[in-house]
């Protein structure tokens, strides 16, 4: 017995045919169970069609109205509920073009018993935009009839366009490379991979070419198991995209995303969205939006996606730690640790990062070296925010001055390599300082292991949707 996934190529899970379909398949003499994915409205690259589409019509786009127009209802109840889904991709577009007005229009199928008094209100509406100042555009998000290239939806849908001054786009939905990378990435979400077919993409903050290479090298063990790319920065959408088509170019179907943050929640929003993971603005943080004030756009791609981040949230840190403090300390009695990080602007969020430091301590107090140290403590510099950035930086320079006065103070650089800003914050005080950061062998084992642990759930195999 073999359970099957249907993939409706339909927009709306409203469509009359579809709906037709879903009723008369299970009549088919079939020992197995069928399931249903979603319908294409569902994904944001079908989004993406819309997007392109209304951009290769746009001139002025705060001069102009877009209707979004459907095909094939059949009675006001499927009318409505294709309405909500080509609403879907009217929301979509206004993220990232903000159009005068955009509008949805449904028109029915020719058979169906309303269709002529629907389908004048239908006209009516585009009408109304048409005769409004500035541009009319309208983008066929529809898969309409076509027997050939004069008997088809769009042929018809071009001539009556033309004669009340709408732009019309030149394709419906087919054709477009967005269609084939949806398909397959539906497939993909229900066939579980072979580990050859697992990819990762590994993003570092990235700094200059001495830190990357630290990162490389830290990274470097992994490559004899899996394919990586590495994306340096901070959630940048095209260093993302770069690296996502690369492992789909060697044949990679599904990817672990690795934020090689601190914390498990740095740019996680943000890459969620880029990645498709999420289709909410809202979960964006910071207003939903980058720090351009647009929202960045979304991957194209086939592949599923398990993401993982956090390393400082891992007790093996405190191996690291304890390492970079025997390297600098001579004289643990005569000498306090200050193990600095780089913070968080929030008040409450610095504190759960520096409760991390400190069950960091914790364990290094229980080694025998640690335990003769005079103190061992967590700061963070806060160092983006100029305005929490003066208080902690002032706090911290007190204490290692107070520390020095009466024995050695050692600055560990509590962050992934080098040590940033420290030595122009810290000018002019007598301490030690260990740069070397947490990139080390430790890390490369909690890499591998995160990365195993996400490949697993890539490659395990997912349940038949039901219907």
């Amino acid at each position: 017995m073999t359970n099957l996934i249907a993939i409706p190529l339909f927009l709306s899970s409203a469509d009359p045919i579809l709906a037709n379909v879903m009723a008369s398949l299970p009549s088919y003499d079939y020992s197995g169970s069928i399931g249903w994915a979603q319908p294409m409205a569902d994904s944001y690259l079908i989004g993406q069609i819309i997007l392109d589409r209304a951009a290769a019509l746009s001139r002025q786009p705060s001069d102009e109205g877009v209707l979004i127009v459907g095909f094939g209802a059949t009675d006001q109840n499927n009318e409505r509920a294709m309405q909500g889904d080509l609403k879907k991709l009217a929301d979509y577009l206004g993220r990232y073009h903000h159009f005068r007005e955009t509008q949805q229009v449904v028109y029915y199928d020719r058979a169906a018993p309303e269709a002529e008094e629907r389908n004048r209100v239908a006209d009516s509406l585009i009408t109304h935009m048409a005769a409004k100042k500035g541009r009319a555009l309208a983008v066929m998000a529809s898969l309409g009839p076509k027997f050939d290239h004069g008997m088809s939806l769009m042929s018809r849908m071009k001539t009556q366009f033309r004669e009340i001054d709408v732009v019309l786009s030149d394709e419906e939905l087919l054709p477009h490379p967005n269609v084939l990378r949806w398909l397959k990435k539906t497939a993909n979400a229900y066939q579980p991979a072979a580990a050859s077919e697992v990819g990762v993409v590994i993003m570092p903050h990235g700094a200059n070419q001495v830190w990357n290479d630290a990162v490389e090298q830290m990274v470097a063990p992994l490559r004899a198991t899996y394919a990586i790319e590495m994306a340096f920065g901070m959630g940048d959408a095209r260093i993302l995209q770069e690296a996502v088509s690369n492992l789909e170019a060697r044949h990679m179907r599904k990817i672990v995303f690795v934020r090689l943050y601190a914390l498990t929640r740095h740019l996680k929003e943000r890459t969620d969205y880029i990645l498709g993971l999420t289709d909410s603005p809202t979960a964006m943080g910071h207003g939903g939006h980058d720090t351009t004030g647009t929202y960045p756009p979304q991957v194209r791609t086939a592949a599923q996606f398990e993401t993982v981040g956090g390393y400082e949230e891992t007790s093996d840190v405190a191996r690291i730690l304890h390492e970079r403090i025997v390297e600098i300390s001579t004289a643990p009695a005569d000498e306090t640790v200050f193990l600095v990080a780089h913070g968080e602007k929030l008040d409450e969020d610095d504190a759960k990062w520096r409760a991390l430091i400190n069950a960091h301590i914790e364990t290094l107090k229980q080694d025998p070296h640690c335990a003769q140290l005079k103190a061992i403590r967590a700061a963070t510099v806060r160092e983006d925010w100029p305005d929490k950035r003066d208080k902690a930086v002032k706090d911290i320079r007190d204490m290692i001055e107070t520390a020095s006065q009466t024995g050695r103070a050692l600055l560990i650089a509590d962050r992934l390599h080098g040590s940033g800003p420290y030595p122009k914050l810290f000018q002019g005080l007598d301490y030690t300082l260990n740069d070397k950061g947490l990139a080390h062998p430790v890390l490369t084992g909690w890499l591998r292991t995160a990365i195993d642990r996400a490949a697993a759930t890539l490659t395990a195999p997912r349940a038949t949707p039901s219907r």
